[in-house]
C-alpha cells in the first residue's frame, strides 16, 4: 500500500522558517516525481514545486522561488520542503504527492497528474 505522510507543519510568524517532510513507502519511487502542493481555504490546490526522485531536476512555482527548497534523502525515502521567509500568503494545507513515470510527457504542475497523495499538514503564518 502506497503511503505518503507529511509532517512538520505548524504556526509560525512571518519571516520564520519551517521544514516539511514527506515520508514515502509502499512502492519503488525511483522513477517517480514527488510534488508539493498547497491549498488555502476557498482556493484551488496550487503547485508549489516538484523533484524527480532520481536525477537533479527540481521545479518551483514562481511565488516560492528563492524562498523554498526541495530536497530528498533516498536512504530515508523522504522528500523535504524547506520554507524560509514565510509570508501570511503561504498559509495553507501542504500536500505531497507522487506521480508515476510513464512514457511521454506529464504535467508536473497539475494535481490531476499525481496518483498518490498524503493527508496534508497545516502551515499557518501569522503577520
Amino acid at each position: 500500500q502506497v503511503q505518503l505522510v507529511e509532517s512538520g507543519g505548524g504556526l509560525v510568524q512571518a519571516g520564520d522558517s519551517l521544514r516539511l517532510s514527506c515520508a514515502a513507502s509502499g512502492r519503488t519511487f525511483s522513477s517517480d516525481t514527488i510534488g508539493w502542493f498547497r491549498q488555502a481555504p476557498g482556493l484551488e490546490r496550487e503547485f508549489v514545486g516538484a523533484i524527480k526522485w532520481s536525477g537533479d531536476n527540481i521545479y518551483y512555482a514562481e511565488p516560492v522561488k528563492g524562498r523554498f527548497t526541495i530536497s530528498r534523502d533516498n536512504a530515508k525515502n523522504t522528500v523535504y520542503l524547506q520554507m524560509n521567509s514565510l509570508k501570511p500568503d503561504d498559509t495553507a494545507v501542504y500536500y505531497c504527492a507522487a506521480q508515476r513515470a510513464i512514457s511521454g510527457w506529464r504535467n508536473i504542475g497539475s494535481s490531476h497528474e499525481y496518483e498518490y497523495w498524503g493527508q496534508g499538514t497545516q502551515v499557518t503564518v501569522s503577520s
